[in-house]
């Protein structure tokens, strides 16, 4: 099983090149983030003549998660669905924003996530990413349970250790590398949870975000803020992660690279 996660800053802008992307690495499952589009404006027929089938928690202009699968075959009838257990967001109640969408996949818990990024340190966004972690925190238990195959990934905004950021003197402090969005994620997947990235690259980097404003891919400042985070029983079989780094380049690149993982069959 390949699985991949990938933001892609508007499903709209950056169709072509995921199909490009799918058709030459051909994921198994593929959590996308931003999508920036309603369910119903998102683009399912292309991504079925593509061989995938897509379940979609959309919003317009902003956020916006998607979970991509191939379709299972059927002898006698037509391919089925490969989505089980589909859900929106914590079930607490309080999901204003379209950031976090689970379903099982092929006997795997797959969750894609899109984490609020703050904005600025102090501000209300800056609160909301803390709580949103917080809320993710008390969630995960009852989904990453320790026998279950389970994988979270997308976008999580922050870089959890300097290892992770090119030039960590800039970018200290900042939202995506502020010792309290540190702790807060450490604290929301660091009990039970595996960084599948480190498995198999002890860093610095690989890098998954570069500022399009900053220039930061021409200039090599990059940070690793898209992660995979498995528990055990899944993480054992993961033997190999990249980050498709060709995805930052060329045309209309998405300021995302998407990050692959191989899954080997139990």
């Amino acid at each position: 099983m390949i699985l991949a996660t990938w933001n892609v800053n508007s499903i709209r802008a950056r169709l072509d090149r995921l199909l490009a992307f799918l058709a030459r690495t051909r994921p198994d499952v593929v959590c996308l983030q931003e999508v920036k589009v309603a369910e119903e404006e998102f683009p399912h027929d292309a991504l079925n003549a593509a061989g995938y089938l897509a379940t979609v928690w959309g919003q317009r202009t902003y956020n916006g998660v998607a979970i991509l699968a191939r379709p299972v075959p059927v002898a006698g009838a037509a391919p089925a669905s490969p989505f089980v257990d589909v859900a929106r967001g914590f079930g607490d109640g309080r999901d204003d924003e379209a950031r976090l969408l689970a379903a099982t996949v092929g006997g795997v818990r797959v969750v894609s996530a899109y984490v609020p990024n703050g904005k600025t340190v102090g501000s209300d966004k800056w609160r909301y990413k803390l709580e949103w972690l917080s809320r993710l925190g008390a969630w995960l238990p009852g989904e990453a349970r320790a026998d279950r195959p389970f994988v979270v990934m997308g976008d999580f905004n922050i870089a959890p250790e300097d290892r992770d950021v090119a030039r960590p003197e800039e970018w200290q402090n900042t939202v995506l590398c502020h010792p309290d969005g540190r702790r807060a994620l450490e604290a929301a997947v660091g009990s039970g949870l595996v960084d599948a990235v480190r498995l198999h690259d002890v860093g610095p980097g690989p890098f998954t975000w570069w500022d399009y404003r900053m220039l930061g891919f021409q200039k090599g400042n990059g940070l690793r803020i898209d992660h995979m985070f498995m528990t055990p029983v899944l993480a054992q079989r993961c033997h190999k992660t990249w980050v498709d780094r060709e995805e930052r380049k060329g045309k209309l690149p998405s300021d995302h690279a998407p990050v692959v993982a191989h899954i080997e069959h139990e």
